[in-house]
């Protein structure tokens, strides 16, 4: 009985403990498996021009002066539908012009899993169905527009300034850490 005693608890012993601890830990913060049962839903209105509350200015005839015509809406350059890749994932994007010449990436009624390292990728890939879509985003030029706010909902990603939208096709749901796609869209220019 105390050979037995000794040997659970001899210096090996410990140090196996600490590797098996250890790498549980890493484990579970590389994958993060407790995100596939949290969902978090953002919705986030579509950047709008703000008018002017300012009351007319009177013209030298006494007369208010007119206001200016209102700046243009935004415009949508190009849409797409999200398929599925490594997880199942449904919603549109757009591709959005706002009125101060700059652009949006906007994601409507999204639904995807939740999963670590999730990025918004605007890339120049075709989209694939199946498996051989997964991984090919990363093959060809991209621009990462942030981490996905919320797996569920609507929402924006500003282009960042300098970024031409006329040389990218595609948006990915994009899992930096596995380096995989959990769903993408095709963008199909709007008519003009």
């Amino acid at each position: 009985m105390g050979r037995v005693r000794k040997a659970l608890t001899g210096p090996w012993v410990i140090a196996v403990l600490v590797v098996a601890v250890s790498g549980v830990g890493f484990g579970l913060y590389w994958f993060q498996p407790w995100k596939l049962w949290q969902d978090e839903t953002v919705e986030e209105a579509l950047p709008q021009v703000v008018s002017s509350t300012a009351p007319p200015v009177p013209t030298t005839s006494g007369e208010p002066s007119r206001s200016p015509a209102p700046a243009p809406g935004p415009h949508m350059l190009a849409s797409g539908d999200l398929i599925s890749h490594e997880h199942e994932t449904s919603g549109t994007v757009k591709l959005v012009r706002l009125a101060d010449g700059t652009h949006v990436v906007r994601l409507e009624n999204l639904d995807t899993s939740n999963g670590p390292d999730l990025r918004v990728w605007l890339t120049d890939a075709p989209v694939k169905r199946g498996r051989a879509g997964w991984r090919v985003f990363d093959d060809g030029e991209y621009v990462s527009l942030g981490k996905l706010k919320g797996n569920k909902g609507s929402q924006n990603y500003a282009l960042p300034e300098g970024v031409d939208p006329s040389g990218y096709s595609s948006v990915s749901i994009w899992c930096d850490r596995f380096d995989v796609s959990f769903g993408a869209a095709e963008l199909e220019l709007a008519p003009a």
